[in-house]
């Protein structure tokens, strides 16, 4: 949505006139108003995916404990596009509203990348772990401790630019903050790609013969899908603070939303308690 520029260049709505309490911005920190439309499709359809993956876990695939943290990145989905519209309905100058959209949407997909390596090491152990770059715990262990180390310093760098901005000050260092955490992720997860590309390439005969091709391809582009995610965020972190990227929804709708939905909801159809068989490749039948 457009508004008035005119305070330094930030964003206020002159619609909304801002009612200065006391967890109130002088400005809209999103550098919009947040559309409900787009907080609703969110609460509605990571809903849905919630519903659907606890019934999956629950009553389909119970030895598929594994992808549990889908459940809870869905469920932080919907907390956060709840605070998205809170913004929208209440007032979007609040700071606690926006950290806390921002922390939910922001951790969320952290453990939509763990659910990812799990199945990687589930698949590992199953096809055969001479095709591996390295081991399946190794992989769990670097990279789910590379995401959550991004996450904080992420997390920080955000609550950092909403009591700059809340304070009147300077944001450059809290976006910095931000920016190197997202940098940190990026790089990381570039790296698990291509591990993911190795072991795909190595077992491709092995795997095609165990799991479906279908599953194979819901599970490569979900992760791309994931870390399109992360690149947005990192180029809008990069022009800093109310940079263009970040001042306008529509990307954060087509770039941030609309490739998690895409994720969840691939795994929901290609789950991999049904997809991934339960024992070593070695011990299926011939």
């Amino acid at each position: 949505m457009e508004g008035d520029r005119s305070l330094d260049g930030y964003y206020i709505d002159p619609n909304f006139p801002n009612p200065m309490g006391p967890n109130d911005a002088r400005i809209i920190i999103y550098g919009y108003t947040p559309s409900f439309a787009v907080g609703i499709l969110g609460v509605v359809l990571f809903a849905i995916s919630t519903a659907w993956h606890s019934y999956q876990l629950f009553f389909r695939h119970r030895p598929c404990w594994y992808f549990t943290p889908v459940i809870v990145g869905c469920a932080m989905e919907i907390v956060g596009y709840a605070f998205r519209i809170l913004s929208n309905k209440i007032s979007p100058y609040n700071v606690i509203y926006f950290v806390v959209q921002y922390f939910f949407i922001v951790v969320a997909p952290v453990f939509f990348s763990a659910a990812i390596y799990t199945i990687i090491s589930v698949l590992i152990s199953v096809v055969g772990r001479e095709y591996a770059p390295m081991g399946p715990r190794l992989i769990l262990a670097i990279f789910i401790t590379s995401d959550v180390v991004a996450t904080i310093v992420q997390v920080a760098g955000a609550a950092l630019i909403g009591v700059a901005e809340s304070n009147r000050r300077d944001p450059t260092t809290a976006n910095n903050i931000l920016l190197a955490g997202l940098a940190f992720q990026v790089f990381a997860f570039l790296v698990f790609i291509i591990l993911l590309a190795l072991f795909l390439w190595r077992s491709r005969k092995v795997t095609m013969m165990t799991v479906k091709r279908s599953f194979i391809i819901a599970l490569v582009v979900a992760t791309l899908a994931i870390y399109l995610r992360t690149c947005f965020r990192l180029a809008e972190t990069a022009e800093g603070v109310m940079g263009y990227l970040s001042t306008h929804e529509v990307f954060f709708g087509c770039l941030e939303f609309a490739p998690v939905v895409v994720a969840v909801f691939l795994f929901n159809i290609w789950h991999p308690g049904r997809c991934i068989p339960r024992r070593p490749v070695t011990a299926l039948p011939r």
